[in-house]
């Protein structure tokens, strides 16, 4: 048996056998591990309100040779999402950080991934939704290769800086507008250059900036959908942002 001990992020939880719980959790070290807290649904003095999704804990587990599940044994907080107002866009911005951390792919251990989680998690607050969901997204993709280079048609190779791009939900690049493919959507020069400032800056010095949900809507929207593509789902909690 091999006992750990790192940080980790809550993602979800679910009854297991009488009294258990069975917890997703994103850890720094290991990406995404699940394991049971035994008996936590009837003594709170191990977990308390740590188990709640998206908090930050230092987490105490031990791994049994050929058995997927770990042993959970003491979670410590360190920052929980319940410590601030809730509202449903930043309950919608939440699930949006944890679906996409439960959807990656197997394996998929990255520590930049864990830190920028982190720091999007403290910026998401009631009246600061739109900016960190957009920047989490955007730097999810370019984290996971996933982001396409913006200047250039990848069909012809014209130069696309200062002009529209076109992408497909289903296919890989951008292009110019006579190289777009059926059911492409345009991407404004505007939502170009705020790309360009996202993956210059820092969410929280994006967050000293009024960002209304008319701001960068339509960058968010590539951002979604390249993920979901990606991913090969839709996520549902970027449609219920979609819907305030």
């Amino acid at each position: 048996m091999i006992q750990r001990q790192g940080e980790a992020i809550v993602l979800r939880t679910w009854p297991f056998l009488e009294a258990d719980l069975l917890v997703s959790l994103f850890t720094r070290d290991q990406g995404r591990v699940k394991g049971v807290a035994r008996h936590a649904l009837r003594s709170r003095r191990r977990f308390g309100g740590a188990l709640e999704p998206m908090t930050h804990v230092r987490a105490t587990y031990a791994e049994r040779p050929r058995q997927e599940l770990v042993r959970l044994d003491a979670f410590e907080i360190l920052s929980s999402p319940l410590s601030q107002p809730i509202d449903y866009a930043r309950t919608a911005g939440l699930e949006l950080v944890t679906e996409v951390l439960e959807e990656l792919p197997e394996g998929a251990v990255d520590d930049a991934v864990f830190r920028l989680s982190l720091a999007v998690l403290e910026e998401m607050q009631v009246g600061r939704v739109w900016m960190p969901v957009t920047y989490f997204c955007l730097w999810m993709n370019r984290l996971m290769g996933w982001m396409p280079e913006l200047g250039h048609c990848v069909v012809c190779g014209l130069d696309l800086r200062g002009g529209t791009v076109w992408y497909s939900a289903s296919s890989d690049g951008v292009t110019c507008e006579d190289d777009r493919r059926g059911g492409s959507t345009g991407l404004p020069v505007e939502s170009v250059r705020e790309a360009g400032r996202i993956f210059r800056g820092t969410v929280q010095g994006l967050g000293t900036e009024a960002w209304p949900k008319e701001r960068g809507s339509e960058l968010r929207r590539f951002a979604v959908d390249t993920l979901e593509r990606h991913l090969e789902r839709r996520l549902l909690s970027a449609r219920a942002l979609g819907r305030i």
